[in-house]
C-alpha cells in the first residue's frame, strides 16, 4: 500500500520530469525554425531608398536559400549587410566626396544601429518551418507542460504541516551553488544577454508567444512581450509556491498576492490593452529612477501628444516621485513598493525565494552595497538632469558630457547588465536580491527616506532570542538580523525591504514588523535607553 508521503514523492518526481522536459523543448525550439529571406521586411526595416540601392545587390545571393536555424541565417544576413555598409561608405566618400568631418557624412552612411534594429524584424518575417507550422503543439509542450510540471511539484506541499522547513537548505545542488545552480544561472545569464543585445536569436520563442500577444494587443509578439509573458508566468506559478510555503503567515499571503496582482494587471495586461487601443502603453506602477527612461524626450512627447490621458499619466508619474514615495515610505517603509508592488521585487520574492539564503552577510558586502547603490542613484540623477537639459534647451552638450552618450552608458551598464544579466541571472549564485540590494536607484531613494523619516521598523524582543540564526540565514538583503536580535536592538536599516521572512522563520517570536503609531509608542516605552549608574542598570527618564 502506497503511503501519502511516497505518493507525494512520485507526483513531485513526475512534476520535475515534465518541467525539465518542457525546459529542454523550449530551449531546443530555437533550432526548430527555418529561415528564407524576406526582402520586403529588410526594405521596411531600413526605410531608406539611398541605402536600399546598395543593400539589394548584396542580398541577391540569399534569395531562395533556406537556412536550417537562426544562427546560420543571421550569419549570412550580417555578412551581406556588412558588405552593403562598406559599399555605402565607399560611395559617400567617392562619388559624393564627403568625409567624416562633413555633417552630411553620417546622415548618408548606413549606420550600425540601423542594421542592428533591422535584424529582429527581418528574422521574424523570414521564419518558417517546423515550429511555426506546429505552433500550438510546441506551445503545449513548452509553456503548458512546464506550468503543469511546476504545479505537480508545488501542490503536494499542501499535505505537509504549515511552517517553514529548513531541511537540507545548504546541501541542495540547486540552491547552494551546486552544479544545478550554476547551470541555471548560466542559462539565465545567456537568456538576458540574448534578450537585451541579440533578440533576433530569440525569434522562435517570440513566435511561441504570438497567440497570446495577438489575443491581448492584436499584434505579433516582440522580445519585450515575450519577456513580460515569461516574467508574469514565473511570478504567478512561483507565487503559488510562496503562498503554500508561508500559508501560516497572513502577512506573507498578503504581500505575495499583492505582487502577483500588480505584475499581472499593471505591468502586463493593462499595457497590452492600452497598446491595442493606441494609447501610451506604460507600466503605471513603475517609478523613476527605476524607470530611468521616464524623462526621455520620446516618452515625454508621447505622453504630451496623447491628450488628457497622456498628461494624466505624466502627472501621475511625477506625483509618485515627489509625493508618493516619501508619503508611503513614511507610513509603511520601503516594503510598500519593494515587497508589495515592484515587479523586480516580485520576481525576487517568488522565483528567487529558494536562493534567498545565498545573500552575503559580511560587513565587507554591506560597505560595498552602500557605495554601489547610492552611486547608481547619483548616476541616474545626473543622467536625468542631462536628458531634461537637452529636452528643454535642444543642446546635448553640458561641459564635457554629452547627454546621449551618458544615457547610452546608463542603459547598457545599469539598465541591461546590472538590472538584467546580473540582477536575475545571479539568483543561483548571489541570492535573489542582487539588483535590489546593490543596484536599484529607486531602492536607494526609498531606503534614504526609510532610514531617517519612516515609522516602519522591525522590533526585537531580545530576551527571547536563542541565537539560532534563522533570521540572518533567510534575510535576502544581507542583513545580519541575529546581531540585532541578540542585543535587543530594533532593525532600522535603509536596505530592509520589509519582507518579514525573518519574523516568519523565528521559532521564538522575537521579531515583529511594526509601523502603526500605537506599536511604535509601545516599543519606545518598552525599549527606553538603559543607563549605567554606579554599576547598576536603571531606566532613563
Amino acid at each position: 500500500m502506497r503511503t501519502p508521503t511516497s505518493h507525494k514523492t512520485i507526483v513531485q518526481k513526475a512534476g520535475i520530469f515534465l518541467f525539465t522536459t518542457a525546459l529542454l523543448v523550449f530551449t531546443a525550439s530555437l533550432f526548430f525554425t527555418s529561415f528564407r529571406l524576406d526582402q520586403n521586411a529588410v526594405q521596411t526595416a531600413i526605410n531608406n531608398d539611398y541605402h536600399w540601392q546598395f543593400i539589394e545587390p548584396e542580398l541577391k545571393p540569399l534569395e531562395g536559400q533556406e537556412y536550417g536555424n537562426v544562427f546560420s541565417f543571421m550569419s549570412a544576413y550580417n555578412a551581406a549587410m556588412y558588405q552593403a555598409q562598406t559599399a555605402v561608405k565607399n560611395d559617400v566618400e567617392g562619388k559624393l566626396g564627403l568625409t567624416t568631418n562633413d555633417g552630411e557624412y553620417w546622415n548618408k552612411v548606413l549606420q550600425d544601429y540601423a542594421v542592428k534594429s533591422s535584424r529582429f524584424a527581418v528574422a521574424k518575417a523570414s521564419a518558417g518551418g517546423l515550429l511555426p507550422g506546429n505552433l500550438w503543439l510546441f506551445f503545449a509542450l513548452s509553456f503548458g507542460m512546464g506550468i503543469l510540471g511546476a504545479f505537480l511539484y508545488i501542490l503536494p506541499k499542501l499535505r505537509e504541516l504549515p511552517g517553514i522547513k529548513n531541511n537540507g537548505i545548504f546541501h541542495s545542488k540547486l540552491h547552494n551553488r551546486g552544479w544545478l545552480g550554476i547551470a541555471l544561472g548560466t542559462w539565465l545569464i545567456a537568456f538576458y544577454i540574448l534578450l537585451y543585445f541579440y533578440p533576433e536569436y530569440l525569434v522562435s520563442w517570440t513566435i511561441l508567444a504570438d497567440p497570446v500577444s495577438k489575443a491581448l494587443n492584436g499584434g505579433p509578439a516582440s522580445q519585450w512581450f515575450l519577456y513580460g509573458f515569461l516574467y508574469t508566468i514565473a511570478i504567478l506559478v512561483m507565487g503559488v509556491r510562496m503562498m503554500i510555503k508561508y500559508r501560516h503567515n497572513p502577512y506573507q499571503l498578503f504581500r505575495t498576492a499583492s505582487v502577483m496582482f500588480f505584475q499581472t494587471a499593471f505591468a502586463f495586461l493593462i499595457p497590452q490593452v492600452m497598446q491595442a487601443l493606441n494609447m501610451p502603453a506604460h507600466d503605471l506602477k513603475n517609478i523613476w529612477p527605476l524607470d530611468y527612461s521616464f524623462f526621455y524626450e520620446y516618452r515625454l512627447n508621447e505622453l504630451i501628444n496623447n491628450g488628457t490621458l497622456g498628461l494624466v499619466m505624466l502627472f501621475w508619474g511625477i506625483a509618485l516621485i515627489i509625493i508618493g514615495v516619501p508619503l508611503f515610505t513614511f507610513f509603511f517603509g520601503k516594503r510598500w513598493y519593494c515587497s508589495w508592488v515592484c515587479g523586480c521585487g516580485g520576481l525576487a520574492e517568488t522565483l528567487g525565494d529558494p536562493f534567498r539564503q545565498l545573500s552575503d552577510k559580511r560587513l565587507k558586502a554591506w560597505k560595498i552595497e552602500r557605495y554601489l547603490i547610492h552611486g547608481v542613484l547619483v548616476f541616474a540623477v545626473v543622467m536625468t538632469a542631462l536628458v531634461l537639459y537637452t529636452y528643454f534647451s535642444g543642446s546635448s552638450r553640458v561641459l564635457f558630457l554629452d547627454s546621449y552618450t551618458v544615457r547610452g552608458w546608463y542603459g547598457f551598464a545599469i539598465g541591461s547588465i546590472f538590472a538584467g544579466v546580473v540582477g536575475t541571472g545571479f539568483y543561483p549564485l548571489m541570492g535573489n536580491r542582487v539588483w535590489c540590494r546593490f543596484g536599484c536607484p529607486l531602492a536607494a531613494y526609498l531606503g534614504i527616506v526609510q532610514r531617517f523619516r519612516s515609522r516602519f521598523r522591525i522590533t526585537v524582543n531580545g530576551g527571547q532570542c536563542i541565537s539560532c540564526g534563522n533570521c540572518s540565514t533567510y534575510c535576502e538583503m544581507g542583513i545580519d538580523v541575529r546581531h540585532y536580535a541578540q542585543r535587543g536592538q530594533d532593525v532600522v536599516r535603509a536596505s530592509c525591504v520589509g519582507c518579514g521572512i525573518c519574523a516568519a522563520v523565528c521559532p521564538r517570536g522575537v521579531l515583529r514588523l511594526e509601523n502603526a503609531s500605537a506599536d511604535v509608542a509601545q516599543r519606545t516605552e518598552q525599549l527606553r535607553v538603559i543607563l549605567i549608574k554606579d554599576g547598576k542598570a536603571v531606566l532613563a527618564d
